[in-house]
């Protein structure tokens, strides 16, 4: 059996160059250790939410979220693809994320989508300094997710995401997602996408 620690210690990024300890240790895992997340703690994920950079302070972001046994958690399940339904159940909480699409003068908000995502940057740094783990996940019937939750027109459902405290099983995985769980992170260089002076060719 292969304990969480390892886990963890397995999936810790081989970085070219040194970076914050929080990043090379953030990795999106497909099991969770069995506890519900604090309520501060939660809060406390929000908050670095509530103070990331958004462009004219538009904060276009918006979040639902569902706790492991209540109908909205099974009903976030249901949306979500089912690869990630297989391993998603493991999460303690579930979350869709959402940005509004017009500014507050009715115009298209071209960086309400980046806004979003500088938001759950923030959030998945504050998180991983609390050992928490978030798997971002793009697997979902967002259309029918937004039927069913209600969610007004002016705004878009963009991702799901599983939260939950580092550690878990992997036997609690199908054999197939175990190796995927252990196999070896890899990104592409930098080289493939920064470029100085002029725009490189892959």
């Amino acid at each position: 059996m292969t304990s969480p620690d390892q886990v963890q210690l397995e999936n810790i990024a081989d970085s070219d160059y040194e970076i914050f300890a929080l990043l090379k240790q953030r990795y999106s895992p497909r099991i969770f250790k069995d506890k519900k997340i604090a309520e501060q703690h939660l809060n406390q994920l929000f908050e670095a939410v509530r103070w990331a950079a958004s462009s004219n302070n538009e904060q276009p972001w918006r979040f639902l979220y569902a706790v492991k046994g209540s109908e909205a958690y099974k009903k976030i399940i249901d949306n979500l693809s089912d690869s990630n339904k297989i391993w998603a159940k493991n999460a303690p909480l579930l979350m869709l994320t959402a940005f509004k699409k017009e500014t507050k003068k009715g115009k298209e908000n071209f960086h309400a989508l980046h806004d979003l995502g500088l938001g759950l940057g923030a959030m998945t740094v504050q998180a991983q300094y609390m050992g928490i783990a978030m798997h971002h996940m793009a697997g979902l019937d967002y259309k029918k997710a937004q039927h069913i939750f209600q969610i007004p027109k002016d705004f878009h459902i963009a991702t799901a995401i599983a939260i939950g405290y580092y550690g878990g099983e992997l036997e609690n995985l199908p054999e197939k997602l175990r190796k995927k769980e252990m196999n070896e992170r890899q990104r592409m260089p930098q080289e493939q996408f920064a470029f100085r002076n002029n725009w490189g060719t892959d």
